[in-house]
This record gives structure tokens, sequence and C-alpha cells, in this order.
């Protein structure tokens, strides 16, 4: 029985959007239809991005040597979120937006102080006290040739 509400409330959430609709068309008007078929255009394109970016997003954190799955939660989160838009109504529509408004894989990112050609690289104080950005990484480099077997 405990799993009847659930069944409930996914069987009652099409009623609840429609019921949305109506309401929110007898207070704006026919300014529904317009915002109904740009949040499916937004959905669908969403949807259409991430299909592309997620692949990179999960190579990048492996190599990055971050955990996988965060970046697969961050894909999946936005792939959901571009199918609510797509669903018609309001209150998808803003589960959506949270879905959207959750900070990603970027915020807890700790700068690398291995790799100082990043964007995380520490900015050094110039002679007025401002931050500079480095501007060359020094290193030491060997020229192999290229017919040799690797």
């Amino acid at each position: 029985m405990r799993f009847g509400w659930i069944v409930l409330l996914l069987l009652s959430f099409p009623v609840l959007e429609a019921i949305g609709i109506f309401w929110v068309a007898r207070a704006i008007g026919s300014w529904v239809v317009v915002w109904l078929l740009l949040a499916a255009v937004v959905g669908v394109m969403l949807i259409r991005v991430e299909r592309v970016a997620w692949g990179a997003r999960l190579m990048f954190s492996m190599q990055s040597g971050e955990n996988p799955l965060a970046a697969m939660f961050a894909s999946g989160r936005i792939l959901l979120a571009g199918g609510l838009l797509v669903f018609p109504g309001f209150i998808s529509d803003a589960i959506a937006l949270g879905l959207l408004l959750i900070p990603g894989t970027w915020a807890g990112r700790a700068a690398d102080p291995l790799r100082p050609a990043n964007d995380d690289a520490a900015p050094t104080r110039g002679d007025k006290g401002e931050n500079i950005m480095p501007k060359t990484i020094d290193g030491e480099f060997k020229r192999e040739p290229d017919d040799s077997p690797r």
C-alpha cells in the first residue's frame, strides 16, 4: 500500500498539469501557448546538446581524476530537465527549472597546482598590487623521432 500513493501521484500528474494550464490561461490568455511552445523548444535543445556533451563531460571527469558518477548525475539531471520542459505544463516546467538551477559539477572543483595552464592557476601580485594571471609555462621537453616505435 506504500506504493499506492506514488502510483496515484504519477497518474494524477497530467491532470494537475491540465488544471494548471487552464488556470494560467484564464489569467494571462493566449500567452500560455507561446510559453508552452518555447518551453518545448528549449527542452528539445537541452536534450540535443546534452546528448552530445555527456561523453566529453564524462571523459574530462575521468581524465581529471574525479568521480565519473558526478558527471553522469549532471548529464542525467539536464536530460531529465529537458524532458520535463517538453512535457506541457507549468508544474513540470517549475521542476525542470529547479533541476537546472542546482549547482553543477564545476562548483566544487578544487584548483590543481600541477596544471598551471588551466583557469585554476593562482594569480600573482603585480607592482601596483593587482592580480596578474601567469602568461607563460615553464617546463622541459624531449623531442623523439617520428619513426621510432612507441
